[in-house]
């Protein structure tokens, strides 16, 4: 049977790209897609990262680490492209360590054997309406997927400003195999947490583990 997209997602496409992101997509994109890599040092998942600012972070601070970052959103991934690229579509020697997959993350994970020693999801959009939290991603069924990739010692970190979300991923994770704790952790800067819709005073932040 085939499987049903992750309904949390929303808009695949915004507004229209500059010729050099469009450039981009097509010649650079193309050789980054981590299928089939088989990583190096330590290997590290963001799913959903916006326009790719904490994935930047994560290649910069993990240089000896393999960085996957997923995200369906073309526009946030040609935001990321751009800014790893130099004036002649290159990548900059500090961002080589990338790859990107520009889709849905379980069609990337189900073909793959990698074990990460880090999962990231920050922000994702908390649906706060009723009738709208099936679309929610981090529910248990997921969680349960993404533990199956990690490594032994590995972590899944979320984040959110929303934090009646984070209460409801906390129940969550109750009917996972994963055990939850709340680290005391600087705030991340992302584009999304810049935005703080939810106008709460600080995110939240949750790590899973084996």
């Amino acid at each position: 049977m085939e499987k049903q997209e992750i309904r949390t997602f929303g808009r695949r496409h915004g507004k229209k790209l500059s010729a050099r992101k469009t450039t981009l997509m097509k010649t650079v994109l193309p050789y980054i897609n981590p299928t089939g890599i088989a990583g190096h040092g330590d290997t590290i998942l963001e799913i959903g990262f916006g326009n790719g600012e904490h994935v930047r972070d994560l290649a910069l601070s993990n240089p000896n680490a393999t960085i996957i970052g997923a995200e369906p959103f073309a526009n946030g991934v040609a935001a990321l492209l751009s800014a790893m690229t130099d004036s002649q579509n290159q990548i900059l020697d500090e961002y080589k360590n990338i790859y990107i997959w520009p889709d849905d993350v379980r069609l990337y994970l189900e073909n793959s054997n990698i074990k990460f020693s880090q999962i990231w999801v920050l922000h994702p959009d908390p649906w706060p309406k009723a009738r709208h939290e099936k679309r929610r991603l981090l529910n248990a069924d997921f969680l349960t997927l993404l533990g199956k990739y990690l490594s032994q010692s590995g972590q899944i970190i979320i984040g959110t400003d929303h934090w009646e979300y984070f209460d409801w991923i906390l129940d969550q994770v109750k009917n996972t195999d994963l055990s939850a704790t709340i680290p005391d952790m600087e705030t991340i800067q992302t584009r999304y947490q810049q935005k703080n819709k939810a106008g709460t005073t600080n995110p939240k932040y949750l790590i899973l583990h084996k």
